[in-house]
């Protein structure tokens, strides 16, 4: 017997019903399950083929115990070796590697030293900052947030270099993110599991948060919504992710990756709604099966992206490297087509200061 666990903290829907819906499809020999942990013994497997993880970004015990049970055969949704070492600065810049859009970003040092560091720390560093060439490059308004956080924590919206200094004095030893804002005509938030499952919902973000995901918005252009669904399979099989969100803002027809590092996404009934909500359980649970029938004991099972795959085997991040902005286009999508899909972070869009 084959078992699927979930791992999770404070929400209540979406755990159940996951569970729930995996044992309904009544397959031979796979039973799923909340996860149960009384003991991790080093180099010792959890009784679990699969484990979907919902929450070790905000437990460290969770995350090493993850690591421990992958090392010994679990397949663990998502890869937590990866998702340990990802951060936002870091997306953004493999994007632009892959010829998705994003927002311009510039990466800042803390304002003040790290603990049990001194100025002798940071020799390498050149005082003051080009700032002039910074703000030039960003421009104004523009938003100033963490480089590996989320949930708008510490996000500040600014609208000049005074502005700027007023708030980035106060950012204590967070190394923050500089970014362009990108007002927009149109907004979507996309799931994206398996690195080819895909639902891309039209979103408003400055909506409050139990009415931003949009039932009945205006018609968008399926051209569009083609290439929103291209970029949103090349970041996931990237960057590795098997259940993430991805989230677009339009600016003259281009669609700009915002957010796009959630491998634990909000997936409650309340704010996504019945019908996304749906989409989610069904497919997320066709996914652990299929990682569940493909699990062999003992070995690797963990999913890794094409940025890692690439290193590994010295070979080019993409096969033609682009030499304009159009080009960077046309061979992303080139690369996405490659793929065989089965079905088709708000904090610098113009809306309200956090």
């Amino acid at each position: 017997m084959k078992k699927i666990g979930i791992l999770f903290g404070k929400e209540n829907s979406f755990p159940q019903a996951f569970v729930d819906r995996i044992n309904s499809k009544n397959e031979k020999d796979i039973v799923a399950e909340f996860v149960k942990v009384d003991k991790v013994f080093q180099g010792e497997p959890l009784d679990y083929a699969v484990i979907v993880d919902r929450i070790s970004q905000d437990v460290p015990f969770y995350r090493s115990m993850l690591k421990n049970a992958a090392i010994c055969g679990t397949a663990v949704i998502n890869n937590p070796f990866w998702w340990s070492a990802d951060e936002k600065f870091f997306n953004n810049a493999l994007a632009l590697k892959i010829g998705v859009p994003v927002p311009k970003t510039v990466l800042l040092p803390s304002k003040e030293h790290p603990d049990d560091t001194s100025e002798e720390s940071f020799r390498n560093l050149s005082y003051p900052f080009n700032w002039h060439a910074i703000f030039k490059y960003v421009g104004f308004p523009a938003y100033m947030k963490p480089f590996d956080g989320g949930g708008w924590k510490e996000v500040y919206k600014m609208h000049s270099s005074e502005d700027f200094f007023n708030k980035y004095n106060g950012t204590k030893q967070y190394v923050m993110m500089l970014q362009e804002e990108i007002i927009f005509t149109e907004y979507f938030r996309c799931y994206c599991i398996g690195g080819k499952y895909v639902k891309t919902m039209q979103y408003e973000p400055r909506n409050p948060f139990h009415e931003r995901y949009v039932k009945e918005g205006a018609s968008t252009d399926q051209k569009l919504l083609d290439t929103i669904k291209k970029y949103v399979i090349l970041l996931n099989q990237y960057l590795g992710y098997d259940f993430n969100t991805v989230e677009f803002a339009v600016r003259d027809g281009i669609p700009y990756a915002i957010d796009f590092c959630n491998p634990a996404p909000d997936a409650d009934v309340n704010s996504v709604g019945e019908e996304n909500f749906e989409w989610v359980v069904e497919t997320a649970a066709t996914y652990a099966i299929e990682r569940a029938k493909k699990q062999k004991p003992g070995q690797d099972n963990l999913t890794w992206g094409e940025y890692v795959k690439s290193s590994t085997m010295g070979s080019p991040l993409v096969s033609i490297q682009p030499k304009t902005k159009t080009a960077k286009v046309k061979t992303a999508t080139k690369a996405a087509e490659s793929t065989n899909p089965a079905e088709t972070d708000t904090e610098n869009t113009g809306i309200k200061e956090a």
